[in-house]
């Protein structure tokens, strides 16, 4: 079953279970895939392409939970920590700072890098191998720490 079948399969049973988290999270990343699929050529979503909206609907999410908590919405911070933690169950397993820091040495080791002024060159060949399994925030502050 395609990613985008599984969303609309879910997004039907939480409306019937009336779970109003789940449907606000389901109804805005399926808005995201229909005004993807409907810019410019006409297309279907690919799977991974659906990763990155689900990924990009999570930063979002990440971003009012800090703004809510600034205002002093807990109640609003909360709604999004749940969707939030629905959406996540879209990713694929996450790595491990442990195994992200092997991965960065390894590509350390691959490129040559050797100080923070190729950063650049280095994430760009790292970016690909953690691509959807691993915060781009947190591999940059790994590699920070060893290219220091």
């Amino acid at each position: 079953m395609s990613l985008k079948a599984k969303i609309q399969e879910d997004l039907i049973s939480a409306m019937k279970a009336k779970e109003q988290a789940k449907m606000d999270a389901l109804r805005m990343l399926k808005t995201s895939i229909m005004k993807f699929e409907t810019s410019g050529e006409v297309k279907e979503a690919t799977d991974e392409e659906i990763l990155q909206m689900v990924q990009k609907e999570i930063k979002q999410r990440q971003d009012s939970v800090e703004q809510y908590e600034k205002g002093g919405r807990p109640e609003l911070a909360i709604k999004e920590k749940e969707e939030i933690t629905f959406l996540k169950t879209y990713l694929p397993p996450q790595l491990s700072e442990e195994e992200i820091k092997k991965i960065v040495e390894e590509t350390i080791a691959e490129t040559g890098v050797k100080s923070k002024q190729e950063m650049g060159k280095l994430m760009g060949a790292l970016m690909p191998k953690v691509k959807g399994k691993a915060d781009g925030k947190l591999v940059s502050q790994i590699v920070n720490q060893l290219l220091q």
